[in-house]
């Protein structure tokens, strides 16, 4: 790992301690994670390779990203207030983003040791996985889909309270929703 891989991966990790203070949700709260991994996946993912089975890697790593990106989601706070969606991560959001970033970030270090990379090759070998890329690739896939369905998830229940607020304030508009009016 070099010094940029270093850099990108903390500033992921912070992104989220950022967000245990309450921010609000906007254009710069949901580019900035996506442009980190993006950086990552275009200087890293060269391709996707589908020998062996290096796609069932693939294809597991990025579902468990996924599936921690629904979940991290689902853990962060979003709010309706003063005309804004707000959002902060809880503990449990960060702890799990943590989590994932850590054993993406360690595994990186380990397979770069002898060591790690002895075993590495062993299970490689005995799992049909043919190339190291075919780990690269399930290693961003997997931060990619986490950042991206986190970020949907926050956004899309973030419009669901903005529409639910726009409703409320229809409602106390409207003549008829008045209880000393009739029709």
């Amino acid at each position: 790992m070099n010094l940029s891989d270093w850099i990108i991966d903390i500033a992921l990790v912070l992104i989220v301690f950022r967000q245990l203070r309450e921010e609000r949700l906007s254009l710069r709260t949901v580019l900035l994670p996506l442009a980190l991994v993006g950086w990552a996946t275009s200087h890293y993912l060269r391709s996707v390779p589908t020998a062996g089975n290096d796609l069932v890697l693939i294809t597991l790593f990025a579902a468990v990203g996924v599936v921690f990106g629904l979940v991290g989601g689902l853990l962060t706070r979003v709010r309706y207030a003063d005309g804004h969606v707000r959002v902060k991560a809880t503990l449990g959001a960060a702890a799990l983003w943590v989590i994932s970033m850590g054993f993406r970030l360690g595994f990186a270090v380990w397979s770069t040791h002898s060591s790690g990379a002895a075993h590495l090759a062993h299970f490689s070998v005995a799992h049909d996985i043919t190339t190291g890329q075919a780990w690269v690739a399930a290693l961003i896939l997997m931060a990619f889909g986490e950042v991206a369905v986190r970020l949907g998830t926050m956004v899309i229940r973030g419009q669901v309270l903005t529409a639910r607020a726009s409703q409320e304030k229809q409602f106390e508009l409207s003549p008829a929703a008045r209880p000393d009016s009739y029709v």
